[in-house]
């Protein structure tokens, strides 16, 4: 990104220095769970029977731990961290993204799938497109109903329904 950009983008939340941080402790987290559970389960090959269950994740976190380490130090060092990492706007873009797609995910359970996604291809059009509600309406229900085709009779996969299905003797 150009200086020059940046400053249409709105304030900036958070630099390159304090994300590079954040993941680095977050995968040494990760890594130490990882090491610590294949220590318990065992990380050393057997002879006449291979590797042990901890094997393979105990040297792939510790590689993965080891480079985590590396990238904490070089962000602690200060190297590139006073670029943007994320600012204001284009955050909110992400947002407008994934409050909706978390609230889809959340009522899948609740009303199933195909309605689920119904309602999320027609608001999301709608609203952030900002289509035609007709022509969203027609997408909310085709794309629906095209999955449902294809999981549930072409490919024999049941995916969960909700009450509305039911109703319908789906």
């Amino acid at each position: 990104m150009h200086k020059d950009e940046s400053a249409d983008e709105g304030r900036s939340l958070l630099s390159n220095r304090t994300a590079e941080v954040v993941v680095a402790l977050l995968l040494l987290g990760v890594c130490t769970i990882v090491i610590f559970d294949s220590t318990r389960l065992g990380f050393h090959w057997r002879e006449g029977e291979g590797p042990a269950p901890g094997y393979f994740p105990f040297y792939i976190a510790v590689v993965l731990g080891i480079s985590s380490l590396i990238n904490l130090l070089s962000a602690l060092r200060g190297v590139g961290g006073g670029e943007t990492f994320v600012a204001m706007r284009p955050f909110g873009r992400v947002l407008a993204v994934l409050i909706p797609s978390i609230v889809f995910v959340g009522l899948i359970q609740y009303i199933g799938i195909y309605l689920a996604a119904a309602t999320f291809i027609l608001l999301f059009m709608v609203v952030i497109g900002r289509e035609n509600p007709l022509k969203a309406l027609a997408i909310g229900v085709a794309v629906p109903l095209a999955l449902f085709f294809m999981f549930e009779k072409w490919f024999l996969v049941p995916l969960p329904k909700g009450p509305v299905e039911a109703w319908l003797g789906f």
